[in-house]
C-alpha cells in the first residue's frame, strides 16, 4: 500500500491551555468538572467521524485523516491513563518521551480500519474515563512532569489531556 506524505511533526507546546484555553477549538479550562464524563461524551463523536466514507481520506495530503486522529486519540487515551495512574502511585513521577509523530508512522495509522479503530477508541476513552472517575479528592494535586520538564498536577493533567481530545473532535467535525 502507498504511504501518504508525511506530516509536518507537532512542535508546539500546549501546556497553555491549562490556563487559557483554545481560541482555536473554543476549549475553556474553567468548565471543566468532569474528565470522564467529557471524555466519554466524544464517544459518539468519534463513533460517527469514523462512520464516513471519508474517514480514511485526508482532507489535504499533509492533515490527518478522521481515521488518523483516532488512532492518535486512542493511543492518547491509554498514554495518559498510564500516567495518570504513575501519578497516583509514584511520587512526582518523570513521564517517558512519547513522540506521537513516530507512533502515527510506526503503528501505520493512516491505513487503519475506521470501524476497528472506533472500538479501540471507545474501549480506550471509557478505560480512561473510569479512571479519571476513580480520583480521590485528595489526589488531584499529586504532582507528574513530563520529560521536557513541564509540570503537571493531576487536575492540571486532566484539563490538558481533556483538550487534547476535545481539540481532535474539532478537527474531524469542522
Amino acid at each position: 500500500m502507498q504511504q501518504p506524505p508525511a506530516i509536518t511533526p507537532e512542535t508546539a507546546d500546549w501546556t497553555f491551555v491549562i490556563t487559557e484555553g483554545c481560541a482555536e477549538c473554543g476549549f475553556s479550562p474553567q468548565e471543566v468538572t468532569s474528565t470522564g464524563e467529557r471524555l466519554r461524551a466524544t464517544i459518539p463523536t468519534w463513533r460517527a467521524a469514523l462512520a464516513r466514507d471519508d474517514a480514511s481520506a485526508r482532507p489535504v495530503p499533509t492533515v490527518w485523516s478522521p481515521v488518523e486522529y483516532a488512532c492518535h486519540v486512542r493511543d492518547t487515551c491509554r498514554i495518559f491513563r498510564e500516567r495518570l495512574e504513575l501519578m497516583l502511585r509514584e511520587d512526582d513521577p518523570v513521564f517517558a518521551n512519547w513522540d506521537q509523530d513516530a507512533t502515527a508512522v510506526e503503528e501505520d495509522y493512516f491505513h487503519q480500519a475506521p470501524a476497528e479503530v472506533a472500538d479501540q477508541l471507545a474501549a480506550e476513552a471509557e478505560a480512561t474515563a473510569a479512571a479519571f472517575d476513580a480520583v480521590r479528592a485528595d489526589q488531584w494535586e499529586r504532582p507528574g512532569r513530563r520529560s521536557n520538564g513541564s509540570v503537571f498536577t493531576v487536575d492540571t493533567f486532566a484539563v490538558y489531556f481533556l483538550h487534547d481530545i476535545e481539540h481532535h473532535v474539532h478537527d474531524v467535525t469542522r
